[in-house]
Order: structure tokens, then sequence, then C-alpha cells
């Protein structure tokens, strides 16, 4: 099955918690905090794979998450960094952001990209030691991971793309041309999926060529199988459009190659003016009295495009026709690589403007936010000390003096992300 677009979440790990550690050794007294930092969460990291050509993997798994920091070691050593997962996809993959679809990174490279950094580790309480606080027992968490709904497009890497009407020899021109082997029969849609190949003109002369599934009238619109597979000559740097000049599906090869162009027009405009060369193909079976292969030919010029013949089941004309591809590749610039949209915001620290006070039919004052719930989760709260450093950083936050504002009272009860104590004035 050939998948070329899904949807995925990722998550990069949590930072490991500060340590809470004193340090003790024989003969040494009041050896003071040796609580280390936490060590930094996993990333999440994007690799090209050459050996996969879809993201069929993609459809059985949808999230990726990316391992934990661990915790600060004592004597101030640090946590182990969590581990990284990596994610690998075929090259041209782009990754979208996706709720406003704008592109992230563009996995056209060999450089690994790191969609979602981890969260930093907490401090250890060695940093909290003053003189006059000597044996601090509390330390900071550490900081959540990136959290990311993506979407994964794959858009082929092809310097050509072969287009026209299902069954007028595209994959036959391929398999002639290239090592490749796509399926080959006489009737319509037996190519169902993109085909690669790389044609090699001379040693150190090739190029890659994209087999696309046959376009029809209305592809644009979603009808038969075109609209789904036209985002893989976006990249392409010169377009082969091959045209039935037999006849013998019983069209026009003139209105067949209007029709298809319409399509690409339909689809994108810059599309639409990327040079073609125009290729009438089973020239071994026209009828001798037709005047398609003249016709085809003047209104191919007339629109501006190069204009050759072949048979490419016969192989006739088909080399000639690789070395005007080649040659035309030659003046035209590399394959496209498209530019970041959107770089996602990395992780932060909560700020103390992140608090909420309410008070609700039980009576009680809920103070909440990611602030709160980062402070509270580095305190501890069976120990005097802890509980003087709590009450501090909650003043010089102002949570007593917004609270005092919204009218609270002597002894009412305040809930601070799930403690709950006497309000005192």
């Amino acid at each position: 099955m050939f998948v070329d677009l899904v949807r995925i979440r990722i998550k990069s790990g949590k930072g490991g918690d500060g340590r809470v550690s004193f340090h003790r050794e024989k003969y040494i007294a009041a050896g003071g905090p040796d609580g280390g930092d936490g060590g930094r969460g996993g990333d999440v990291v994007f690799v090209v794979d050459d050996n996969m050509s879809t993201l069929l993997d993609f459809r059985m798994k949808r999230k990726y998450v990316a391992g934990d920091g661990e915790m600060g070691g004592t004597k101030k050593s640090f946590g182990k960094k969590g581990e990284d997962i990596v994610i690998r996809v075929p090259r041209g993959t782009l990754i979208k952001d996706a709720e406003s679809g704008l592109l992230i990174h563009d996995m056209s490279d060999d450089k690994p990209y790191v969609a979602a950094r981890g969260g930093n580790g907490g401090w250890g309480n060695v940093h909290f030691a003053t003189p006059a606080r000597q044996a601090p027992r509390f330390a900071k968490p550490g900081l959540p991971g990136q959290e990311l709904y993506l979407t994964l497009e794959l858009k082929l890497i092809a310097d050509v793309g072969l287009v026209g009407f299902p069954n007028v020899g595209k994959s036959t021109l391929l398999s002639v041309t290239s090592a490749a082997r796509p399926k080959i029969a006489n009737y319509h849609f037996t190519t169902l999926t993109p085909n690669l190949g790389v044609v090699y003109i001379d040693e150190g002369a090739s190029f890659v060529m994209a087999d696309i599934p046959g376009i029809i009238e209305g592809a644009a619109e979603g009808a038969g199988l075109g609209f789904d597979f036209l985002r893989h000559i976006d990249r392409c740097r010169l377009l082969v459009h091959l045209v039935d000049v037999s006849g013998s599906e019983g069209r026009d090869p003139v209105e067949d190659l209007d029709a298809i162009n319409a399509e690409l027009r339909g689809y994108s405009e810059e599309l639409a003016k990327r040079p073609q060369i125009v290729v009438a193909n089973k020239c071994d079976i026209l009828d001798p009295d037709s005047d398609n292969l003249q016709r085809l030919k003047a209104h191919a010029e007339e629109l501006g495009y190069l204009f050759t013949s072949i048979s490419a089941a016969a192989n006739q004309g088909v080399r000639e026709l690789m070395g005007l591809v080649y040659a035309e590749l030659q003046k035209l610039p590399p394959v496209t690589v498209y530019e970041a949209e959107y770089i996602p915001p990395e992780p932060e620290a909560p700020t103390e403007r992140e608090i909420e006070i309410t008070r609700e039919d039980d009576g009680v004052w809920y103070v909440t936010g990611a602030w709160v719930d980062k402070v509270v989760g580095s305190i501890n709260f069976g120990d005097y000390e802890s509980r003087m450093y709590f009450e501090r950083v909650l003043r010089k936050a102002g949570v007593f003096d917004l609270l005092e504002q919204k009218g609270i009272e002597e002894k009412d009860t305040v809930n601070v992300g799930g403690i709950e104590f006497e309000y005192i004035f």
C-alpha cells in the first residue's frame, strides 16, 4: 500500500527533577547540600531513510514519545538524559503543523531534524544554599517536554515527471530507460502508485524520473487517481508529457494534450508553467493515413514546447529522448527544497503571570496555574524551612496581594496547587 499523507503526535521527554540531598561522609560534619540537577528530557528526531518509499509505517503507529530525564543524583551529579526517539521517513517528506498546515521542515537532505526538544532538568538543592539558608530541603522539578501534532506529507524527489492520460505508455517508458519495474498492462489505472527510476545517460550523468499514475479530466477536483498523486510532481524540474498519438484509446491527441495541461493548471499555476517536452508515443502503431502526429507537433510547438516522437514499447527514439531530457535538465535550477513557514515554540518555564484565583461555592479560594504547580512540586511540605520558602515565593509573586484585593478574610481556606491552609493576615 502506498501512503503519502499521515497525521501523528510527538512528545519530547520531561526534564528530570532536581535532587534534595546532603553530603554525609565520615569525619566531615555538616557537609551541606549536594543534590544534583535533573537530566534533560529526550528529543524527537527525524532522519531520512532512503530504504523507505512510503509513509505506510505511520498507519500503524501514530504516537511517538521520547524518554524522560532522570532525577539528579547525590554528590552534585547530574541525572541521565532521557532517551531520544528517532523517526525515520522517506526522502522528500514534509513535516507540517497539523492545525495550521504550515511547513515546519523539508526532509530532503541527510541532516537529522530535531522536531521537539526535551525539557530542561530541574535544579538540585545545591543551588539554593545561602548564608541564611544553609540546608535547603527543596529542589526544582524538570520542565515538561514539547507536544506537537504533525502532518507528514511525502513529495517524491525526482528531476523528471512523466505525465499523461492512463495507458499512454509512461510505465513502459520508465521500464525501458531504468531498472524500475512498474506493473504494465493494457488497461486504465494499471499504475496505482508513483514509481521512481534512475536513468543513466553516461558515466557520472544520470537523473531521477517519476512515473505518476494516470491523470484524467477532473483530477484537480479529485476525480480518478491524479489528484492524490499530483503532489509528487511539485518538485520535478521538467515534465515529460506522453501523448498516445495512435488514437488507440479513441481520443484525439491534441485534445489530450490540452486536457492534461488544464488539469495541471487547476492544481497549480506554477506547475502548469513548468518546462515540458511533449512526446508522441505509440508511433509504431500509428495509421499511415492519420495526421495525428503532424497536428500534435504543430500544436505543441505553437504552445512553446519541445516535441519528439517515440515508441516506448519498441524502444524506438527512446535513447534520443533521454539525451534531450538530460540536456534540458542542465539548463534548469536544482530540485526545489521548501523553506520553513513555522517554527514551533520551545517549552518555557511557567511565569508568575500564569496565576488564576477563583472562589468556589464551597467558600475555598483556589490558586491555580502552571507556575503554581511548578512551585508546589518543588517544595518539601514536611520541612519547616521549605514551607517558609514557599510562603516567601508566593508573597514575592503577589499571590497574597491578589487574594486580599479579591476580598479574602481571616481564616478563609486557600487551596494552592492542591495544598490547603488557613489564611492569616
